[in-house]
């Protein structure tokens, strides 16, 4: 087994030979004049399965450029022979030469080794369901016999500005870029700080939407998914959460419920937990906003305290850059010299510093006994 952390496919070509091996004992594969090994595509009956397509078409469709050596022109490479010129550590021994592992066969590897078969899930973009995940099927089930996953989910691509995400058109963006704190970024180091409060923000983004459906990445999608969070934590903010088990009998639970049994149909399970903070905010029941902590907790949202969230620093509110980043320790110098001149009856100046908070996304609630909470907006 590999490092569960970074596996690396690598570490598995004993396992990619092993699988190939059983094939061709099992009348899948074969060894071509020019030392490839191809999976023989015709010979699996289930061929197609996963993405509703028929060899013929495929064939009618030319879909696969004949190659020298293969029988078929669909059939596809398990072990490609190296060539002399090609780099000493893109080379393996084999009992079939030396070369190198196929694009398909390290999954199949990587997978039954790590995870056990059947895998539970299995996911992937659109574009991989032909014909990478459909080789992966021939190649696992082929070899071993049974089922490669329980159940397929092919997520939707993800758009900027109506264009495809993809290094190659230059507008790629990683999660890294999107959450992490500035200061904690290297180019040298992999590793960083991520915001919690956009971090949160970025799975709230995506999951407000159904898997399978577009997700357009814009600054201006962001900054409304941003604000949709923080509606929920404003709730849980002015309604405190009281402690809650769920009951999945309940109205509200078994919609959740009922939502997330239905294809992972996270849209209509995250309109539940608007519903409930509308209740909440109109009854001012803390079993109501309990309840929406908990569902929300189920699908990773809405755990932190609301204090310390909505106190937290964020690039999507929509503010200026430079009033986003008023750090907290101007906020309680601002909010302290506030104190000073109501204490001394200047109003004129008090109300003067809660606009100028209120101008940089910094909101004051006055409470009981002299004290003042804040939050960014």
């Amino acid at each position: 087994s590999g490092d569960w952390g970074s596996p690396r496919a690598t570490q598995h070509v004993p396992e990619m030979v092993s699988i190939i091996k059983r094939l061709e004992a099992n009348g899948l594969a074969y060894q071509s004049d020019d030392g490839d090994v191809n999976y023989s595509v015709r010979g699996f009956k289930g061929y197609g399965k996963l993405s509703g397509k028929s060899l013929d078409d495929l064939r009618a469709g030319e879909r696969v450029a004949v190659a020298s050596g293969k029988r078929d022109p669909l059939d596809f490479v398990l072990w490609k022979s190296a060539k002399a010129d090609e780099p000493p550590e893109s080379k393996w021994e084999s009992p079939y030469g030396v070369g190198r592992p196929g694009w398909h066969i390290e999954c199949s590897a990587m997978s039954r080794s790590l995870l056990g078969l059947p895998l539970d899930i299995h996911g992937g973009g659109p574009d991989l369901k032909f014909p990478h995940h459909e080789n992966e099927i021939a190649q696992t089930e082929g070899a071993f016999g049974g089922k490669l996953a329980n159940i397929w989910m092919h997520c939707g691509p993800l758009m900027v500005d109506a264009e495809k995400m993809s290094k190659s058109l230059g507008n790629f963006r990683t999660i890294r870029d999107t959450v992490s704190v500035a200061s904690s970024l290297s180019d040298t180091v992999a590793d960083y700080e991520a915001n919690p409060r956009e971090a949160e923000m970025l799975r709230f983004f995506i999951v407000r939407n159904h898997y399978r459906s577009i997700q357009n990445y814009t600054p201006d999608n962001l900054r409304d998914a941003q604000n949709a969070l923080d509606r929920l934590y404003h709730t849980l903010h002015n309604v405190p959460a009281a402690p809650v088990d769920i009951d999945w009998a309940s109205p509200d639970a078994q919609r959740f419920r009922d939502a997330m049994d239905d294809d992972f149909n996270t849209p209509e399970a995250v309109a539940v937990l608007f519903d409930l903070s509308s209740q909440a905010n109109r009854t001012s029941s803390a079993k109501t906003s309990g309840l929406l902590k908990a569902l929300g907790g189920t699908i990773g949202l809405l755990q932190t305290g609301p204090g310390l969230y909505l106190k937290s620093s964020t690039r999507y509110l929509g503010h200026d850059a430079q009033v986003q980043e008023l750090p907290e320790e101007r906020i309680l110098a601002l909010i302290q010299a506030r104190l000073e001149a109501k204490r001394t009856r200047n109003f004129t100046e008090a109300d003067h510093i809660r606009a100028q908070l209120r101008d940089a996304g910094i909101e004051l609630e006055d409470k009981p006994g002299g004290t003042t909470q804040w939050r960014r907006a």
